[in-house]
């Protein structure tokens, strides 16, 4: 049976034209907090002079001359200090004369004479990112931007994207590519899950097997053949030197970005067991997993256990200056505690009921060696089983519920559910996307997230620090696949972390994503090319439908066909409204594949139109 995507049938007596778009004048993502805009515009060309009005300002002020240079061949040099009253072709980038109560506040300011962005050195930066998508992606000679007042604050302090790389690694290169979109975006955390039972990924001088051994796998699940497993018989791994974290780290701080790395404990750990198997309750051996799931062998609460744990971390720590270390705590199977002697001994000795507490204990002892490393703990919901760590704070993954009990408990939360921030999960019906992994999380369904859940009161809400999405990589090998997942859909989450909720539409928020899609090609992001406008709004008129379709990405051609078979390329390309037969027999299968300007192909989307009654 034909699964498509659900469609609105407009029944008229006469034949209409596709609902007209309203323009939007500034489609910046997220949307700001207050736009107030004016008649006319600041007319910019290769001669506009870019001001740091104080040393604080350089960096940016400098960036916006990168990027000018680089789409535009504007060659600009900085002016240090304000411009004369008689300049009239300026922009002036400069610290607030009063404190702030928001860092990462800013003002945009577009007037005729010049354009001024005011804030400290990260709210200026995100003003920056608001102006750079004024911008034109082509170059141009003249370059126009609407007069416009901007006051804007992000809604949220932590503003995530998780990328694993236990499954399977990526680049160096491809994660600063990342950290350049979330940049624009105005996120600022990246979650990098470094450790797995299919890999350790970080080098750690003191333990060198554990990317030695741990780093490596002999194998990898072939295709979707997690049960019955059937490997594809290919060695695979690698990790990343503490000279690559440190370059990381660095390239994302002058992004704005912290990274936050990830120590999976006392779970997903068979790769640090493969490599020294004396940290677990049982002798082994073990091997670095080749499957995916969730497996029995777990950190054993031993002393030698917390020995590692705290050289590991002292030399993560020594690695990451953000405020956080994350522990995972999730998915950790009791069974080998619950076999094991020494296991049930620190349960007697430490006066622990049962083992949801000795991990309660494991995570407790864990927290206080970070805390004293002035750092914070952060974990996955599973850590309030048994009692949660004093200053930890809690990433609700299993739904909202965990986020609800820890901020009711007064502690932290950062919140991101399955069923709104998994990036791994299908963006629409399988047979129309390139890659489906199962589940369905469309852009309009991460759109409508609201982190903050109305069941709290005003001071637990206060709890609710953030918002993230997470991209798990079991069936995600390619950079390729990791971008179709993500873009657009961190659009969507980027401004439920930054908007206020009672400004965001989604309706308003497809239309300013429209011109978005474009300055993706541009930086080579394999995003998920959006289904057309108009096919879901389908005019049915007796006996004949009309088809009005209009790519969101501008300058692409449509295929389509109305035979249930995939569109031609070598036919015409789709140009105006077309009407067609409806039939009281079979429904009509409308698909449609679109190409972009550069080449790449949609999923062929698909429509089914009902029959004649």
């Amino acid at each position: 049976m034909l699964r498509c995507a659900l469609v609105s049938f407009v029944f008229l007596l006469s034949s209409p034209a596709l609902a007209e778009i309203k323009t939007v004048s500034l489609p910046i993502i997220p949307l700001p907090q207050k736009i107030v805009s004016q008649h006319g515009f600041f007319k910019m060309n290769s001669q506009v002079q870019v001001y740091a009005a104080d040393e604080a300002s350089r960096n940016n002020a400098n960036l916006l001359i990168e990027a000018l240079n680089s789409t535009q061949q504007w060659q600009l040099t900085l002016h240090h200090g304000s411009p004369a009253k008689k300049i009239r072709n300026a922009i002036v980038f400069r610290v607030p004369k009063a404190t702030q109560v928001n860092d990462e506040s800013y003002q945009l300011n577009i007037q005729q004479h010049g354009v001024e962005l005011v804030g400290s050195q990260h709210g200026q930066f995100y003003a920056l990112q608001s102006l750079l998508q004024l911008l034109p992606v082509q170059r141009q000679a003249h370059i126009q931007l609407p007069l416009t007042q901007i006051q804007d604050q992000p809604r949220f302090v932590w503003r995530g994207m998780h990328l694993d790389v236990g499954r399977h690694m990526f680049s160096v290169e491809f994660i600063k590519k990342l950290l350049d979109q979330m940049a624009v975006y105005k996120l600022n955390t990246f979650h990098w899950h470094l450790t797995e039972d299919q890999g350790w990924r970080i080098e750690i001088n003191r333990y060198p097997k554990l990317t030695e051994i741990g780093g490596f796998r002999k194998q990898t699940t072939k295709d979707r053949n997690y049960q019955p497993y059937i490997g594809d018989g290919e060695p695979y791994g690698g990790f990343y030197t503490q000279d690559q974290i440190r370059d990381v780290v660095a390239y994302a701080k002058t992004k704005h970005i912290s990274v936050v790395p990830e120590i999976e404990l006392p779970g997903h750990s068979l790769a640090a067991l493969a490599a020294y198997p004396e940290l677990a309750c049982t002798s082994g051996p073990f091997e670095v997993g080749t499957n995916w799931g969730i497996f029995e062998d777990i950190y054993c609460p031993s002393e030698q256990t917390f020995a590692f744990l705290e050289n590991v971390l002292t030399e993560v720590i020594d690695l990451f200056p953000s405020e956080y270390i994350h522990i995972g705590g999730d998915e950790a199977p009791k069974t080998r505690w619950k076999a094991s002697p020494l296991a049930q001994e620190v349960m007697r000795r430490e006066g622990l009921k049962n083992e949801e507490e000795l991990q309660s204990y494991f995570i407790r002892r864990v927290e206080k060696f970070i805390n004293g490393k002035g750092k914070r703990l952060i974990g996955w919901d599973e850590i309030l089983e048994g009692g949660l760590a004093p200053n930890a704070t809690v990433m609700s993954w299993r739904g909202e519920e965990g986020g609800i009990a820890a901020a009711k408990e007064g502690h932290d939360v950062i919140m991101s559910p399955t069923s709104w921030c998994y990036f791994d999960a299908g963006q629409g019906p399988k047979e129309q996307e390139m890659w489906q992994l199962g589940g369905e999380i469309s852009l309009e369904k991460v759109y409508s997230y609201n982190p903050v859940p109305q069941t709290l009161t005003a001071a637990q809400q206060s709890r609710i620090r953030g918002v993230q999405a997470n991209v798990w990589t079991e069936y995600l090998r390619t950079p390729e696949k990791i971008e179709y997942m993500v873009f657009p859909r961190i659009l969507a989450m980027a401004e439920v972390a930054w908007s206020a909720q009672e400004q965001r539409q989604f309706t308003h928020f497809e239309q300013r994503i429209a011109p978005h899609y474009q300055r993706l090609s541009a930086q080579k992001i394999a995003y998920r090319i959006p289904r057309p406008l108009g096919l879901d709004q389908i005019v049915l008129k007796d006996d004949v439908a009309i088809l009005n379709l209009k790519s969101p990405v501008a300058g692409s051609k449509l295929y389509v066909s109305f035979d249930g078979s995939t569109p031609d390329t070598n036919a015409l390309a789709y140009k105006k409204p077309v009407n067609f037969k409806l039939s009281s027999v079979q429904p009509v299968v409308v698909k449609v594949l679109t190409v972009l300007p550069d080449g790449r192909r949609s999923a062929v989307q698909q429509v089914q139109v009902p029959l004649i009654k």
